[in-house]
C-alpha cells in the first residue's frame, strides 16, 4: 500500500473506500462496490482491492454483528443485549422456520436491519481510514525522500 503510485488522497481515498465497503453486508459485492466509490472518490482502483481486504471470513461475523446490533437500536428496537451478543444467535432467534421455502422474505427482516446499521458504520470506517492510510503515505513518502536525500 505505501509503495503504491498515486497521491496521498488517491491511496487514502481508494484504501477507505475498499475498508467502508466490506462493513455491508452484501458478500460478493465488496470488490465491485469498493473499485465504483475509489472511481467516484477519485481513489486508486488497487488501493481499493486492498481496502477491501479488510472484510474477510474472521471479520464477517463481526461486521454483520455491529450493523445489526446498531440497526435494530436504529429501528427502535433498544440494540441486542449480552445475551444476543453473537450473531449466530442473534439470526436464529430473528428468521422464521420457513427459511428454506420462503428464502428473501425469511432472512429480509435481519438482513435489512443490518444493511441500515452498516451504513454508519461504512461512513465511519471511510473517515477513519481515509485520515490514518493519508497520514501514513504522506509520513512514509517524506521519511523516503529524507533517505534519499541524505544518501544523495
Amino acid at each position: 500500500m505505501l509503495r503504491l503510485s498515486g497521491s496521498p488522497h488517491a491511496v487514502a481515498a481508494g484504501v477507505a473506500a475498499g475498508a467502508s465497503v466490506a462493513m455491508l453486508p452484501l458478500f460478493g459485492l465488496h470488490f465491485v462496490l469498493g473499485l465504483a466509490l475509489a472511481f467516484i472518490t477519485r481513489g486508486s482502483i488497487l488501493a481499493a482491492a486492498i481496502g477491501a481486504l479488510w472484510g474477510n471470513p474472521l471479520t464477517f461475523p463481526l461486521f454483520v454483528a455491529a450493523g445489526y446490533a446498531l440497526g435494530d437500536w436504529m429501528r427502535g428496537g433498544g440494540g441486542m443485549s449480552p445475551e444476543e451478543a453473537t450473531i449466530v444467535h442473534a439470526v436464529a432467534q430473528k428468521l422464521p422456520h420457513g427459511l428454506i421455502s420462503n428464502e428473501l422474505e425469511a432472512i429480509w427482516p435481519t438482513f435489512s436491519t443490518s444493511l441500515i446499521g452498516s451504513i454508519p458504520l461504512a461512513i465511519a470506517v471511510y473517515a477513519i481510514a481515509y485520515v490514518m492510510v493519508r497520514w501514513i503515505v504522506v509520513r512514509f513518502r517524506d521519511a523516503r525522500a529524507e533517505r534519499l536525500a541524505r544518501k544523495a
